[in-house]
């Protein structure tokens, strides 16, 4: 219980300084869905033309849409994710003998703790990715479903298509969850071994968190860009009579028809935006992370002693 409050508030503490730009990211993935370059209007032309064009049509809160759900997202997701990860690495099964993290364990911990909290926080993303698409007419881009907050949103959904319909595009939070999460965790843990091994910074320094988590943000940003742009696209997407996505039948679907019209490049719309949200929120995070760890570890070895 304690690894999970430490993950989740360490998610919560990151994701009130990242969210505008993950609102700014789904945004500039719809832009222009399903249509080639130069047949749709821009309304967002780079991360501070999309900020700019925000706030002057909704207002400095208009950059904080869905910020409700991304929190309980992040309690859920990053909750689990980091709980079961610290739990992983004081077993002792990932590590060898030197001190350092095994490489294929550290990736497949990384992978499997992520799709484990990404599916279970996957209604809590689906009603964040609805909420941060609602804009004003003027910038909107996607579907549009008009919510009215998130419980809401939450009853609407259930109400009209079940509590399995609150899963819907859970689906494509298992590849993005697991790349994320495992070229996340496993950058970050491999540039603390490496630094620490060439006597640059120890493990424990924050210069050790500050360019482990900036590396992984790089990395996180490539590696994880299609998976994010098709799970946007899923999870946004408006359903028919039937419950049918009006858009992409399956995630195989969403790739075929994204290719098609928009070419390799459709998979990397926002990537600007999906950095400048995962370097600072995977520093901010990994560095409070750490910070809480140092302290619930100094709390506990007073009372150690005295006993």
């Amino acid at each position: 219980m304690m690894e999970f409050v430490i993950g989740a508030t360490a998610a919560c503490g990151a994701c009130l300084m990242s969210n505008p730009m993950d609102m700014l990211k789904t945004r500039m993935q719809l832009q222009g869905e399903l249509k080639a370059h130069g047949h749709y209007t821009v309304y967002y032309k780079n991360i501070v033309h999309a900020g700019i064009a925000v706030a002057k049509a909704e207002g400095l809160s208009g950059l904080q849409k869905g910020l409700m759900p991304a929190l309980g997202y992040q309690v859920i997701m990053n909750g689990i994710r980091f709980g079961l990860y610290k739990r992983i690495l004081d077993s002792g099964v990932i590590t060898r003998a030197d001190g350092n993290v095994s490489t294929l364990g550290c990736v497949a911990a990384g992978a499997g703790v992520g799709v484990i909290g990404g599916f279970v926080g996957s209604p809590l993303y689906l009603v964040k990715t609805h909420l941060q698409s609602q804009a004003a007419e003027s910038i909107a881009v996607g579907h549009q479903h008009k919510h009215q907050g998130v419980l809401p949103a939450l009853f609407r959904i259930a109400k009209a298509d079940g509590i399995r319909g609150l899963w819907r595009g859970a689906s494509t939070s298992v590849p993005r969850v697991g790349v994320g999460s495992a070229s996340q965790l496993f950058t970050y843990t491999k540039s603390k071994d490496w630094l620490d091994h060439y006597g640059l910074y120890s493990r424990d320094s924050w210069q050790s968190t500050f360019f482990g988590a900036m590396a992984s943000g790089l990395v996180i940003s490539s590696c994880m860009s299609p998976f994010d742009v098709i799970a946007t696209r899923i999870y946004n997407q408006g359903l028919d009579k039937q419950g049918r996505g009006l858009l992409y039948k399956s995630i195989t679907d969403c790739v075929v028809k994204t290719f098609r019209a928009e070419g390799i490049w459709g998979f990397y719309k926002g990537w600007s935006a999906i950095y400048f949200r995962i370097g600072p929120h995977s520093f901010l995070n990994l560095m409070f992370w750490d910070l809480l760890q140092k302290l619930i570890m100094n709390h506990k070895e007073p009372s150690g002693d005295k006993s």
